[in-house]
């Protein structure tokens, strides 16, 4: 089953007088349970490819499906809607709550679907231990490290057990160790659940892991690696 089609996808945005496209014509399939980084140099268009399949950021043409939806024609209302029951997202830069401990950012997104209070805490507590964060549950963002933060937003995406992670340079702000047990992780919950995840990154360490390796240039796909035959 295919998780993710983008087909014949243009974005172009104005930098003073400077039309610059981001997205050419970009197509692409992503099958159920893939594991994809898109590469490409800093304006290579794999972030604009990133946000459009997550519905962040709409093309100036082409279509987008999601599990055959298409959804690049939403209104905001049901793509909100969308995102919050299909995708999942971990950002660079994390997105935590401040003032929220790590149970209360992970519970943040169950309680938004309706999930029950005594019920999303004891959620919460199960997928932070899954990411190893056992006893830590009642930190606030800034009494963790970088790698403890990051793994609270990975929990916090797949709390609502989503069919699909996007990852914007998810390991930007980490060390190559922490790097690597993000990544691991990453592996681990695509195998166990067969979430299918698409990382948008220019680490190479990140693009090792990958059974699938997209390259982009000057926002075009120039490459298309399937890493498991490599």
């Amino acid at each position: 089953m295919t998780a993710v089609r983008c087909i014949n996808l243009c974005k172009t945005y104005r930098q003073g007088d400077v039309d610059i496209k981001a997205l050419d014509h970009v197509s692409i399939d992503i099958a159920e349970g893939g594991f994809v980084c898109l590469s490409a140099p800093s304006g290579g268009g794999k972030t604009t490819l990133l946000n459009a399949i997550g519905g962040l950021d709409i093309p100036d043409s082409g279509e987008v499906y999601i599990d055959d939806q298409r959804i690049d024609n939403l209104s905001k209302g049901d793509l909100a809607e969308l995102r919050l029951r299909k995708i999942g997202f971990v950002f660079q830069a994390y997105n935590l709550i401040p003032v929220l401990t790590a149970r209360e950012n992970v519970e943040f997104v169950m309680q938004v679907q309706g999930v029950l209070k005594h019920d999303s805490a004891d959620k919460a507590n199960a997928i932070l231990t899954e990411v190893g964060l056992q006893g830590l549950e009642d930190r606030r963002p800034a009494e963790m490290s970088g790698g403890q933060q990051q793994r609270v937003a990975v929990a916090r995406a797949i709390a609502s057990k989503p069919a699909l992670v996007l990852a914007d340079e998810p390991t930007a702000n980490l060390d190559s160790k922490t790097s690597d047990e993000l990544m691991t992780l990453f592996t681990e919950l695509n195998e166990h659940y067969n979430t299918t995840f698409v990382i948008a990154t220019h680490d190479t360490r990140v693009m090792q892991y990958a059974k699938r390796l997209v390259r982009m240039l000057d926002g075009k796909i120039v490459d298309d690696i399937d890493q498991r035959a490599a």
